[in-house]
C-alpha cells in the first residue's frame, strides 16, 4: 500500500481535525488516568467544528508563507489523509506538536519516515516535544530518535498527564529505521496548530 508524505492543501483541514479526533480516541483511553471515550469527546470533540477546521486552514496558508518557522505534513493513502505531523520553530529549537498515525498506518514503518522528514528539516537544531506518559511505545521511538525526558511534567485538563522531552543538537547521520515503530502515533497532546505548545 503507497503512502505519500506531502504539504497539506487548505482542503485538507476538515480531514485532518477527523483524524486528530480518531488518533485521540484510539491512543488516549486509560482506566487508571480516568481517561475514556466521553472524556476525550468533551475535551477533544471541538476540533471538528468549523472554528476549529478554520484555525487548521489558517495555519496551513501559514505554513506554505512562512516554512522557516512553520511546518505542516499530511501522510496520504488512497486519497485520504492517515496521520499528519505538526511544528514550529522558535528561535533556535525546533518544537514538534502534533503527531499521529491511524492504528490502519501504523506498523510499516511510516512512523519513522515521518520522523525523518522533520529531522530534516530541523537539521542539527534542539527539538522538543511533549508526549503523554502511559503512552511508552511512543516515547521509546522518541528516544531512538534522540529524545530525552528534561523531568518536565504537565496535566493537561487536569487528567491527562504529559511529559517534556528534547533533543540536542547533533551531527553525522539522523536516519533511523526503527525496527518496531511506534503503536501509537502519538506524542504530542499539545493539538491546536496555532500555539507553540498545541494546546
Amino acid at each position: 500500500m503507497d503512502h505519500v508524505i506531502e504539504c497539506p492543501l487548505v482542503d485538507d483541514a476538515q480531514e485532518i481535525a477527523r483524524v486528530l479526533l480518531a488518533a485521540w480516541l484510539q491512543t488516549y483511553p486509560d482506566e487508571e488516568a480516568g481517561i475514556d471515550e466521553a472524556w476525550i469527546r468533551e475535551h477533544r470533540g471541538s476540533v471538528t467544528t468549523p472554528e476549529e477546521t478554520a484555525q487548521w486552514q489558517e495555519f496551513i496558508v501559514r505554513a506554505g508563507r512562512q516554512p522557516d518557522e512553520l511546518f505542516c505534513r499530511v501522510v496520504r493513502c488512497r486519497g485520504g489523509i492517515v496521520g499528519f505531523l505538526c511544528g514550529r520553530r522558535e528561535g533556535e529549537v525546533a518544537n514538534l506538536g502534533p503527531m499521529y498515525l491511524l492504528r490502519e498506518a501504523q506498523g510499516g514503518g511510516l512512523g519513522g519516515r515521518l520522523m525523518n522528514v522533520f529531522l530534516d528539516r530541523v537539521g542539527e537544531s534542539p527539538a522538543r516535544l511533549w508526549v503523554t506518559t502511559y503512552n511508552e511505545g511512543a516515547i521509546r521511538f522518541y528516544q531512538r530518535y534522540g529524545f530525552e525526558a528534561t523531568g518536565e511534567r504537565d496535566l493537561w485538563r487536569g487528567r491527562l498527564p504529559n511529559m517534556r522531552m528534547a533533543r540536542a543538537p547533533i551531527t553525522g547521520p539522523r536516519h533511523l529505521n526503527p525496527p518496531h515503530p511506534h503503536r501509537s502515533a502519538t506524542g504530542s497532546t499539545r493539538s491546536s496548530p496555532t500555539t507553540t505548545r498545541m494546546q
